[in-house]
């Protein structure tokens, strides 16, 4: 005899878990396998890591966690993100410095019940955002997609909080109203820049503490057409700590990535976000 309760989520999908049939089921091969030719084709090799982790709290937020125990009580998560895994596995256990350009395609959970697909890529020990970005470009030109680039420094958000005496949690919570109530004309400039012209104008404009972070974003060589900024925004992913990129149309997000270190690493990193460009293409094949 099956219990009500039983009974009432017999066939229910949780809030948040994802369901691919059909044309759906499809796409996301399509997607995933584009993606891993381009990523061997520039020098990738493949990795698959653990769903249990020990150090996703070095990634993502403690109550962003899944969390669970081991047989010996150690606590431990479902993953969160991939890299912090990707790169201490490649250092500790496999221990070939062949295998520095790696690339994952598996999903990652969230509380309460969040399931995200993505397609990621790291270059371990090697600073190289602007080959990150031509990947992204090639796998968006296969499937006619022309999202915008928008360019970030994480740095900036730092060195404002350093310079004004603020916490950092102004950012991570985006109180930007905080910011603006500085009444501070060059901060009220930094937060209404959208173009590399608006940034280069900054550059007489800011504290000399920010003016590295401006040149960063400027010297990165990056040919494309749609290219804009938001020079106060943060990552919530805790390793990212300079350049960042994210690729982004009408408030969806198909791509992000930047530079960060772990374990005195200097790295670059990305990931395709499979489950929005599935939604994207779905709908620009239904007009």
């Amino acid at each position: 005899m099956i219990d009500s309760v039983s009974a009432d989520f017999d066939h229910e999908i949780p809030n948040g878990s994802r369901l691919y049939f059909g044309k759906s089921a499809q796409l996301k091969r399509e997607l995933e396998n584009k993606a891993s030719e381009i990523l061997v084709k520039n020098g990738f090799s493949e990795i698959l890591t653990p769903y249990f982790s020990y150090h996703q709290h070095l990634s993502v937020a403690p109550q962003k966690l899944l969390k669970l125990s081991d047989p010996t009580n150690h606590e431990l998560a479902l993953r969160a993100d991939s890299t912090v895994d990707v790169v201490r596995i490649v250092r500790k256990r496999l221990k070939d410095d062949k295998l520095r350009r790696l690339f994952y395609v598996q999903p990652t959970f969230k509380y309460p019940s969040d399931e995200f697909y993505q397609i990621g890529a790291e270059l371990i020990g090697e600073k190289n955002l602007p080959l990150a970005i031509k990947i992204a470009q090639e796998f968006f030109k296969e499937f006619d997609l022309m999202p915008a680039l928008q360019l970030s420094n994480i740095e900036i958000p730092k060195k404002i909080c350093e310079i004004l005496n603020l916490p950092l949690e102004i950012f991570e919570k985006g109180k930007i109203e905080t910011l603006l109530e500085q009444n501070l004309p060059w901060l009220d400039a930094t937060a209404r820049a959208t173009s590399l012209k608006d940034v280069q104008a900054l550059r007489v404009q800011v504290p000399e503490e920010l003016v590295p972070c401006l040149d960063e974003i400027l010297n990165l060589g990056v040919d494309y057409e749609h290219i804009c900024v938001s020079l106060l925004y943060y990552s919530k992913m805790r390793y990212y700590d300079a350049l960042f990129f994210r690729f982004l149309d009408a408030g969806a997000v198909y791509c992000n990535g930047g530079n960060y270190e772990i374990d005195g690493l200097k790295s670059s990193g990305f990931a395709l976000l499979v489950d929005a460009l599935i939604e994207k293409i779905m709908q620009k094949d239904e007009k």
